[in-house]
């Protein structure tokens, strides 16, 4: 595990690039961002876009989705991995908002992981981006860089989450997950990491590292 005031300055290099990062799914209210996260397990943020496009444009409330029924979703989201579980997720997601919560997307991890195809990282996410709450989604991307920078060594995303969570102050939180997605997605890349370009390499000390 590394020292606390290294994780710190570390965060501090991502917060100086990018201050103010934003989640890469497209969506237009709390209900649509659930949806689309829901839909982005074991799939890309980009294939979900490409999908939701178009559902969103008829279906952007629980009431709508659920008046689009289950058959047409399919249609919309047949691209994405695991579509039919995901379809039938959502309609029973959308038919508990209406029925349990007037048609709005609960404000507590509680609340949301009571709803169909919602686990904590979903829930988390939500919170996070929505509601800006200081919650930490916990993805392969995070946890994969969170073990290689050395912030935890947790077997499971809750472990992990748990220990950030222990370290980081609600500053850093608040925008942990995009900042480690984002350098996870595009620069310390699973199978080729481009070491070249990364803002913290001083602080790696991977054996694979490779900066020429």
């Amino acid at each position: 595990m590394r020292k606390k005031s290294e994780i710190f300055e570390i965060m501090e290099v991502f917060k100086q690039n990018n201050p103010s990062p934003r989640c890469e799914l497209n969506y237009c209210n709390a209900y649509t961002l659930l949806v689309a996260v829901i839909l982005s397990a074991q799939s890309t943020d980009k294939g979900v876009n490409r999908a939701t496009e178009a559902l969103f444009k008829v279906a952007d409330t629980p009431q709508k989705m659920l008046e689009l029924g289950e058959e047409k979703l399919i249609s919309h989201i047949r691209t994405i991995g695991l579509f039919n579980n995901k379809a039938k997720n959502i309609i029973t997601m959308s038919k508990d908002l209406v029925e349990r919560f007037a048609g709005q997307v609960p404000a507590t991890r509680e609340e949301l992981e009571s709803l169909a195809g919602v686990g904590r990282k979903t829930a988390n996410v939500v919170l996070n981006v929505w509601y800006n709450k200081p919650a930490l989604a916990v993805d392969t991307h995070v946890m994969r860089i969170s073990h290689r920078l050395e912030f935890s060594q947790g077997k499971t995303p809750l472990a992990v989450e748990l220990d950030l969570l222990k370290i980081l102050p609600d500053e850093y939180v608040i925008n942990a997950n995009h900042w480690l997605v984002l350098f996870g997605r595009y620069i310390c890349k699973a199978q080729r990491p481009d070491c070249a370009k990364c803002p913290v390499a001083k602080y790696c000390r991977c054996p694979d590292k490779k900066l020429k």
